[in-house]
Order: structure tokens, then C-alpha cells, then sequence
């Protein structure tokens, strides 16, 4: 009877740690899938921020565009008027000449402005990219 006692204390003890390795296990399964939604989540939303910015960027830069022609057009329009009432072929040189000087000047000027708010869009909508990317590395680091 003692080696029955034995074997059962045995195979309790033997259940009793199989049944908590179990639940540990999956215990901890859960919270690394949990772990792991929550990271995706976090990367889904920094892809739709940096749409979200992009999208924002290019309509700035549509705007822009649209402003731009439509003073480069005025100003088109304005010289043209401007130069059928010179009263010489010299008067309409210089009129001419101001006006391309004027166009090149306010052209530059533009790309310019266009410059810098395609740099700020590529830099506000890679900014949420780079941070999960960031948060990735350090996890990874982190882990090791």
C-alpha cells in the first residue's frame, strides 16, 4: 500500500506540475499575442498618420500650384496689356524684359516654396513610420 501511496503523491505532484507549466505556457502565449496585436495596431495607426500627413502635403502642394498659376496668369495677363499700349519697339523691349525678370523671380521664388513643403510633408509623414521603427529596434534590443 505505501508504494500505491507513493506512486499516487507521485503522479499528483507530476499532474499538479504539468497542469501549472500548461497554464504558465499559455499564459504567456496570450500576453506575447497580446503584445504583438498591440504593436501591430500601433504600426497600422502610424501608417494611416503618415497617409493622413502626406495626403495634407499634397493638397498644400495643389493649392500652391493652383495660387501660382493663377498670378502667373494675371501677371500674363497684365504685361500683355502693358505691352499693346507701348508707344515704341524700345518701350516694349523694357516691358518685356520686366516682365520675364519678374515671371523668373516670382517662378524661383515658387519652387521654392514648393521645395520646402514637399520636404515638410516627406518629414511630417515618415515621422510616425521612423518612431515604430524606433520602438520596433528597442524592443528587439530589448528582448536580447
Amino acid at each position: 500500500m505505501a508504494a500505491a501511496e507513493t506512486f499516487k503523491t507521485t503522479v499528483e505532484q507530476f499532474t499538479t506540475a504539468g497542469n501549472q507549466a500548461f497554464k504558465d505556457s499559455v499564459e504567456k502565449s496570450l500576453a506575447g499575442l497580446n503584445e504583438i496585436n498591440a504593436h501591430s495596431k500601433k504600426n497600422l495607426e502610424a501608417v494611416v498618420a503618415s497617409v493622413t500627413a502626406a495626403t495634407k502635403g499634397a493638397e498644400s502642394l495643389g493649392a500652391q500650384a493652383m495660387a501660382y498659376s493663377k498670378k502667373a496668369m494675371e501677371d500674363q495677363v497684365s504685361a500683355a496689356k502693358a505691352l499693346s499700349g507701348a508707344k515704341s519697339v524700345q518701350e516694349a523691349m523694357e516691358l518685356q524684359t520686366s516682365w520675364a525678370k519678374s515671371a523668373m523671380e516670382l517662378y524661383m521664388a515658387e519652387m521654392g516654396k514648393m521645395g520646402e513643403t514637399v520636404a515638410a510633408a516627406v518629414k511630417d509623414s515618415m515621422k510616425p513610420l521612423n518612431e515604430r521603427v524606433t520602438a520596433t529596434v528597442e524592443k528587439i534590443q530589448s528582448v536580447k
